[in-house]
């Protein structure tokens, strides 16, 4: 049985950041994650896509945020369990919680903090015979590593940011892109769109709208994908297809544990972040309040405010004092 004074389900930012916040307190916090690594989406979709909001950071690969935000946690040692997720809650007669696992590991916690961004996500997959057979065999849902298309042939497929911003980020390590999208216009951001039509025009990748891919065939692995415009349908040869068409989100298990739920997210006070069941909280993209906006930031002040009220729950009889991290000795290294 792991014990601890807060589980954080969802190791992505915010969970990792709530981890410092607690530790200034000397709470003690474990998380737990259904990837098999820390920094949910960052790491498990876009790890080598730069972040522009960060406080501080002009730029930031996704990546190496959260190699920074596990160096900042690292004095409070932490305990994870990876790969594994919250699928069983129990409230017990003294107001703690045990948390069980799809894997039979026990928690006993006194505060739940659910940190698990979009909750457990699956990529939209474009309705084509075959596919699921070529699925890590050509067919890749999201870009892990740049370096996997080095000098390959790529068709990616979609008309928002990911598609746009991969298709940026991979003509020139690839050996050749197509980028197809339903229609004529995009959904991303100008900015990106813009750039896009600069390679098109430059002639560094092929453009085509109002197509989609609807065959695919090959052996062993991805040969070509059939592709239907509005004056031809024909064969592309192509090592890789990516199609980018965003995530379905689910909230799992934690669709059953009584709280309260507006369009896949969960209700909360904004004094502290509390769910309608006492001890529980929510944080970042998971939560549902008026004015939300679903951004790194706001979780990050979503965790400072959470960690205040779970001190007094965990410590009833003990007196909050607030003070700052530049107070010498109370940086929590001490």
């Amino acid at each position: 049985m792991i014990k601890t004074d807060i589980l954080i389900i969802g190791a992505g930012p915010c969970g990792l950041f709530t981890v410092f916040e607690a530790g200034l307190l000397k709470l003690k916090c474990h998380l737990i994650d259904v990837l098999p690594q820390v920094g949910g989406q960052l790491s498990e979709i876009y790890p080598k896509k730069p972040i522009y909001d960060i406080p501080g950071f002009p730029s930031i690969l996704a990546g190496d945020l959260v190699d920074n935000l596990m160096e900042q946690i690292k004095p409070f040692n932490p305990s994870f369990t990876l790969g594994e997720q919250a699928s069983e809650i129990k409230k017990l007669n003294d107001g703690s919680f045990e948390v069980i696992s799809n894997k039979g590991t026990k928690i006993h916690t006194k505060v739940i903090a659910i940190a698990g961004g979009l909750g457990s996500f699956e990529p939209r997959k474009p309705p084509i015979d075959g596919l699921l057979q070529f699925e890590d065999l050509g067919v890749d849902y999201m870009v892990k590593d740049p370096e996997k298309y080095r000098n390959k042939r790529l068709l990616i497929a979609g008309g928002g940011d990911s598609a746009l911003d991969w298709t940026i980020e991979l003509s020139d390590i690839a050996d050749h892109i197509t980028m197809i999208h339903r229609r004529n216009s995009f959904r991303g951001a100008l900015d990106s769109v813009d750039k896009v039509m600069e390679l098109s025009k430059a002639g560094k990748i092929d453009l085509i709208t109002e197509a989609q891919a609807i065959g695919v065939k090959g052996k062993s692995h991805l040969e070509a994908i059939e592709i239907k415009t509005k004056e031809n349908v024909y064969w592309l040869d192509v090592d890789h297809f990516i199609p980018l068409f965003g995530l379905s989100p689910k909230l799992g298990p934690i669709a059953d544990w009584g709280l309260s739920i507006t369009r896949s997210a969960i209700d909360v006070n904004t004094l502290d972040y509390s769910t309608n069941v006492d001890g529980i909280y929510a944080i970042g993209d998971i939560n549902n309040y008026e004015g939300k906006l679903k951004l790194i930031l706001c979780g990050f002040h979503e965790a400072t405010l959470m960690v205040q009220s779970a001190f007094k729950r965990v410590y009833p009889d003990q007196k909050l004092s607030f003070k700052y991290t530049t107070v010498s000795g109370v940086n929590g290294f001490n």
